[in-house]
């Protein structure tokens, strides 16, 4: 595969993890209030939650392979997963790194969920919104597209998406209320 491939696989796929593991939290946030509707049961919302999630690891996997193939850059296996290492830019890298390992720690403690229990799971799962914030921080940092326009948008509407999210979440009511009419 040429360099060029390789950097627009790697790219694309980075950007695509960005994108649904924002859609995961968001997703996530929405269960966790027990929003419902009648054509979609919470049971749906968590499927869709789950499998989201699991498409932004598998995008996330391409992402970091066509990273350590792409000769262009001196990135190692090891440095997908150990914070700081990299020779290449290794504070941004580490971010990234740490992304991969709260992301693999939520991924591996909802596998072995009955096991641990809902109050333990629930506070490993938690670590999903700090992957998350290391995902946009990595890709701030080192997305070469990342001051373009469409990529500040696209960044724009994902830390919107959580916010929007966080807020819902940490109403103290619980409730969604619609804004007052302008008098």
């Amino acid at each position: 595969m040429s360099h060029a491939t390789l950097w627009y696989v790697d790219r694309g796929s980075g950007l695509v993890a960005l994108l649904l593991l924002s859609a995961g939290v968001v997703l996530g946030v929405i269960s966790a209030l027990r929003v419902h509707s009648p054509g979609w049961s919470r049971f749906a919302l968590a499927e869709l939650h789950r499998n989201i999630g699991l498409l932004a690891v598998c995008f996330g996997a391409v992402h970091g392979a066509t990273s350590v193939l792409d000769s262009f850059v001196n990135i190692r296996l090891a440095d997908l997963v150990l914070p700081f290492g990299s020779h290449f830019r290794p504070l941004w890298v580490g971010v990234g790194a740490i992304a991969v390992d709260l992301t693999l720690a939520v991924l591996l403690t909802s596998a072995i969920r009955r096991r641990l229990g809902y109050r333990r799971w629930r506070a490993v799962h938690l670590l999903a919104y700090g992957a998350w914030t290391a995902t946009v921080v990595h890709s701030v940092a080192m997305g070469t597209d990342a001051r373009a326009t469409w990529a500040l948008v696209l960044m724009a509407g994902c830390i919107g998406a959580i916010g929007g999210a966080l807020v819902l979440r940490l109403n103290p009511t619980g409730q969604v209320r619609a804004p007052a009419a302008p008098r």
